[in-house]
């Protein structure tokens, strides 16, 4: 993301002008744009033209509108963002208060101008736009039969492929047919792993699987590569690193990217980052449960009381349509750094993201017991917070 221009007043109202340069980006867009919002792009509008002679025909122009926010659409597979609005700005192809929908694209630049820039949403920009938050961790997680090709960036798991090969069992005698298959299987993982992983940006390339899945597959990807002269396997092969998960299945990669050996080879990434924020909830959960909140009340509370070493909060909490809901979450944020805490935003489209969101999308790991809090999370945890 490329920030061109910030004009912020000290009321914290103003805007901001950004362009998106990835696929990525879009995401943090989505994070970003709010209903109730203005913004102002450049999009495409059909328009009905009458020639001299009383005939009526259309064609479509490209113009810049200004809208005001009014529904938010973000397609994750394919990082497209959809924004409906009313138009709030003269236009000589678009009436005031006709409805338009603009769909945001990289590398066209949009004007985003808020009542209320908050520290949540100036923070997103600010790493949005730092070019040291990129996608540099691939993962293939497989089994025999599944796979799943896997990028995780900063912000999000994508899915970029998934495998499936029926493979047969093996007979008393003869193994042909499965070995076959197995084969078979295996070749398409590695077209799927040479047309989605960029090797230039990717700086780990993690295979999980349960079993001897895994070595069996990358001793056939790298003998392949010899056999063919497959420079790009062959000059990356430092970059495979592989670990155990217990099944092909998505949600095992939070297994992979908690391994102690993932872990340190992944120590500047953000994501993992956020698996070892929620592993280490897990485990005070376990072992010290007065250290381990989650539930905004009782998040809420144990802050009061100063007690929050770390606070871990989804970034889908912060896109509530209520101002009110969204502004609390916000002053939590705030205050737990104002007291010297660390603040982890999960972004949902991560499997960490996923799960946190099961515990309410917000926990805290507390530098304290706060017993008599505890005492009282059996009552209240069951209640959906607003």
């Amino acid at each position: 993301m490329k920030l061109v221009r910030k004009d912020i007043e000290k009321d914290n109202a103003g805007q901001v002008t950004l362009v998106p340069e990835e696929p990525e980006d879009m995401w943090h867009t989505y994070n970003l744009v709010q209903v109730g919002d203005s913004l102002r792009a450049s999009t495409i509008r059909k328009v009905q033209t009458e020639s001299s002679t009383g005939s009526v025909g259309s064609n479509r122009v490209r113009t810049t509108l200004t809208l005001c926010v009014e529904a938010i659409d973000f397609d994750s597979q394919a990082c497209q963002l959809r924004v409906k609005g009313t138009n709030i700005q003269e236009n000589e192809y678009v009436k005031m208060g006709a409805y338009h929908t603009i769909e945001l694209e990289p590398n066209r630049q949009f004007t985003l101008a808020k009542k209320q820039w908050d520290s949540v949403v100036l923070e997103r920009i600010e790493q949005a736009c730092d070019p040291a938050w990129s996608a540099d961790v691939a993962a293939v997680v497989m089994q025999e039969g599944l796979a799943h090709i896997c990028l995780v960036t900063p912000s999000m798991t994508l899915t970029r492929a998934k495998v499936e090969v029926n493979i047969p069992r093996k007979r008393i005698g003869n193994c042909s047919q499965h070995d076959r298959a197995l084969e078979r299987f295996y070749e398409q993982v590695v077209q799927a792993i040479q047309r989605h992983i960029h090797f230039d940006v990717v700086k780990c390339v993690l295979v999980a699987s349960p079993g001897f899945v895994r070595e069996q597959f990358c001793d056939y990807m790298f003998q392949q590569a010899v056999k063919t002269d497959n420079k790009v396997l062959l000059e990356n092969r430092s970059k495979f690193l592989q670990v155990h998960a217990s099944s092909g299945h998505k949600y095992s990669l939070k297994e992979a990217l908690c391994d102690p050996t993932v872990a340190s080879r992944l120590s500047d990434t953000k994501a993992a980052g956020e698996v070892k924020a929620l592993d280490d909830f897990y485990k005070m959960l376990q072992h010290e449960p007065d250290r381990a909140f989650y539930g905004l009340k009782q998040v809420e509370k144990a802050n009061e009381a100063m007690a929050i070493d770390t606070l871990l909060i989804s970034d889908e909490l912060f896109r509530h349509q209520d101002v009110a809901t969204r502004s609390r979450y916000v002053r939590l944020v705030d205050s737990v750094k104002e007291n010297a805490g660390t603040v982890r935003i999960f972004s949902s489209l991560h499997v960490s993201g996923e799960q946190l969101s099961q515990l309410t999308g917000i926990a805290a790991i507390l530098r304290f017991p706060v017993p008599e809090l505890s005492d009282q999370e059996n009552d209240s945890s069951s209640e959906e917070d607003e």
